[in-house]
């Protein structure tokens, strides 16, 4: 697997550190995170761990209620070894969460289509990190503050200091789920497709990559904003959230900068 290039992203608190007080080379592998398919892809180190989950802000969360699976998109946050998920109340995935059952978190980045000379061959150039184990439904306040100022971080970086805190009633009426990065795996596919040392090179059929970035566009103001209220600098100068690259950033090239 080659040495994946991704954003670096917040980080709230520090990674998980061994009995000595070092960080741990490798993530330890269960029969859930063993990969079988493609092992060549995967990786055992934190590090990357962290740079998918710090790449994005989006994730899926998959969970059973009443006896068949579901699973919702909603934002999270990374603070050290700790993830955030941010979800409604009225959820029902999320109250099913309450009673202490198995989860799984996917967080996946596409970084392209791999066109090759055949169709069998084609594939996606793709970071993903999932997530095994039991949420925790806070319900301390300062903890749902916490959790939820990891994702504001990770979704808006620089939101949190300047729009107006949540209030206590807010916070009451906010699910705020917290999960342990302990049972992790990442798997990463880059580069030109497989097939140029098979028969197929000899074929007169284009063959190489279409890379794709998310990218960020101007800001768009409120209609009811009141004039003579510019936007924040850390938004019109800023990266609003990890893993977007501006226009300007890829029409001259540099999809790296996000």
């Amino acid at each position: 697997m080659s040495e994946p290039v991704v954003p670096a992203g917040p980080e709230e608190g520090p990674p998980p550190t061994d009995a000595d007080g070092s960080a741990p080379d490798t993530l330890s592998a269960t029969e859930r995170t063993r990969l079988r398919r493609f092992p060549e892809h995967g990786s055992h180190r934190p590090a990357d761990l962290y740079a998918v989950l710090d790449a994005g802000f989006v994730c899926h969360l998959g969970i059973v209620v009443d006896g068949s699976p579901m699973v919702v998109p909603t934002s999270y946050g990374r603070d050290g070894d700790v993830l955030y998920l941010h979800g409604s109340v009225a959820s029902r995935s999320l109250r099913a969460a309450k009673q202490s059952v198995e989860a799984c978190v996917t967080v996946t980045h596409i970084d392209g289509v791999v066109l090759a000379r055949s169709v069998f061959e084609h594939a996606i150039n793709y970071r993903c990190a999932m997530v095994y184990g039991r949420p925790e439904v806070l319900t301390d306040l300062e903890q749902k503050r916490r959790g939820l100022r990891a994702i504001s971080d990770q979704v808006a970086p620089g939101q949190w200091g300047y729009a107006r805190m949540p209030t206590d009633e807010e916070l009451a009426v906010t699910t705020v789920l917290r999960m342990t990065l302990d049972e992790c795996s990442v798997k990463i596919r880059g580069g030109p497709p497989h097939d140029g040392d098979l028969p197929d090179a000899e074929l007169d059929i284009w063959a190489g990559e279409l890379p794709m970035r998310m990218v960020r566009l101007d800001l768009v103001a409120d209609p009811t904003l009141r004039s003579g209220i510019p936007a924040p600098g850390h938004l019109s100068n800023g990266r609003p959230a990890p893993g977007t690259a501006s226009v300007a950033d890829v029409s001259h090239g540099n999809p790296e900068r996000a």
